[in-house]
């Protein structure tokens, strides 16, 4: 019988780990080649031979998602999938208009195929939307059950932007592992915090390989899930941040609304900033598709070192790259804390930007008046700290997790503001995570559904 033809859309993340769990083994398939979309410098490459499995034995390339069409008729491909996220839903179904429109089946796979079992109980924190909070989320928790007297291993869902065989499984214990691994900013932002906070952190491309190593050391997985993807690993608790500041994006973004309605416990987060009718709206719609759901209301309290900077003066403000690129946020830490201690002036930095950073505000016209920390490689890593340099102010307000004086030299005073999450009276997460060791476990399942399990997926 002839191998089905197919070609995943991806991110360079949930692309990799369905074909790990789902093609990679799976004589019925032949996955011709992904597409890449939302990250830079992913075009061109090739997954490699020592990941894609005897099957492959060239690997698997990667192409731009706008040839798509063209790649269907090309490729002789029968099956398209989806595998990235923080999308909406017109968005999706654009991509399935275009793989009907060429031939294609359109293919969205679901977590039966695609969840991993684990021998720990695992908790997942995930959201609904880029920028919800969810990674505050993830560093109280990891706190609450180290008090408990628990070992903790965080796996963080993949941002693999470097060589991938060398990416494998990657262990972050300390700051100096960053730079041993090469991280991108994206990664440290989402490492460091964790790192600094005494977790050891786990991230790659083969995510059964990284759970067997963070089985031996952990009692615990702490799922830190990305964007509003699902988890790869079958949750014991599954938590999700919602976001009141985009009321209604719960409903409308995939596969954020199908977090939503499998989530255990919901963290409305963002409450001290958003207005009652929104944090209304958002309560009522998770009551209205997951009534059974504990939630949790939180506050996003902003800290920011040396405020006395910021007082009538002109100041640049950086906020994380992604939450204002396909998050689609209008502001963050950084912004609130230019306003709180009265800056002068918001400096544009858009007259002033270079290169990648200049194509990015091409890219995505709303970002406005902030500045993206983009830095997906060295260029753009450059490019970053030449903008910065360029722009005419009196301070740099950084809204990231990460130090960025540790990776490029500014010239300015910096600022430095985050948010924390602050729950707010009963129940709380404390309350969410009390009996998660008595639940039972599944047989773990390493490698997603053999050839004959009616869970693959089917024409």
């Amino acid at each position: 019988m002839d191998r089905i033809r197919t070609l995943i859309l991806g991110a360079a993340g949930r692309d990799f780990h369905n074909f790990n769990v789902v093609y990679r083994d799976d004589t019925r398939y032949e996955v011709v080649g992904f597409t890449a979309a939302q990250i830079p410098n992913i075009v061109g490459r090739t997954y490699p031979p020592d990941l894609a499995g005897p099957l492959y034995p060239a690997g698997v390339p990667i192409f731009p998602e706008e040839e798509m069409a063209s790649l269907v008729d090309r490729l002789a491909v029968r099956q398209v999938v989806l595998s990235y996220s923080d999308i909406s839903y017109e968005y999706a179904m654009r991509r399935s208009a275009i793989a009907n429109a060429a031939g294609a089946d359109f293919v969205l796979l679901g977590p039966r195929a695609t969840m991993l079992d684990s021998r720990r109980p695992v908790v997942s924190v995930c959201a609904v939307r880029t920028g919800a909070g969810k990674s505050p989320a993830s560093r109280r928790i990891a706190i609450l059950l180290r008090e408990r007297g628990l070992r903790v291993a965080i796996v963080r869902h993949p941002m693999p932007y470097g060589n991938l065989s060398a990416q494998r499984v990657q262990r972050f214990a300390a700051l100096e592992d960053m730079a041993r691994h090469g991280c991108t900013i994206e990664e440290m932002e989402e490492y460091e915090p964790h790192i600094l906070s005494g977790s050891v952190v786990y991230a790659g491309v083969d995510y059964a390989d990284i759970l067997e190593q963070a089985e031996a050391e952990a009692d615990v997985i702490l799922w830190d899930g990305g964007n509003n993807d699902l988890p790869f690993y079958r949750p014991t608790l599954h938590i999700v941040v919602a976001d009141p500041l985009r009321p209604g994006h719960e409903l409308v973004y995939y596969p954020g609304e199908a977090n939503l309605r499998m989530a255990d416990v919901v963290i409305i987060n963002k409450v001290d900033a958003a207005g009652l009718e929104a944090v209304t709206r958002v309560r009522e719609n998770v009551r209205g598709v997951n009534p059974r759901a504990l939630v949790v209301e939180a506050a996003s309290p902003v800290v920011a070192d040396q405020p006395e900077r910021i007082q009538g003066r002109k100041v640049l403000v950086i906020e994380d790259g992604p939450t204002l690129t396909h998050g689609e946020m209008r502001f963050g830490a950084a912004t609130v804390i230019a306003k709180r201690f009265g800056a002068a002036e918001i400096v544009d930095p858009r007259p002033y930007a270079v290169g990648s950073i200049a194509e990015t505000f091409r890219t995505y016209p709303a970002i406005g008046m902030l500045l993206p920390a983009m830095g997906y490689g060295a260029q753009q890593v450059r490019d970053l700290e030449a903008t910065i340099a360029r722009v005419p102010c009196d301070a740099v307000i950084v809204g990231t997790p990460i130090d960025l004086g540790r990776l490029m030299t500014i010239s300015q005073p910096v600022v430095r503001a985050r948010y924390e999450l602050q729950e707010l009276g009963r129940p709380d997460l404390a309350d969410a995570l009390a009996g998660l060791l008595d639940q039972p476990r599944a047989a773990p399942r390493r490698r997603g559904p053999a050839a004959t399990d009616d869970s693959a997926p089917a024409l």
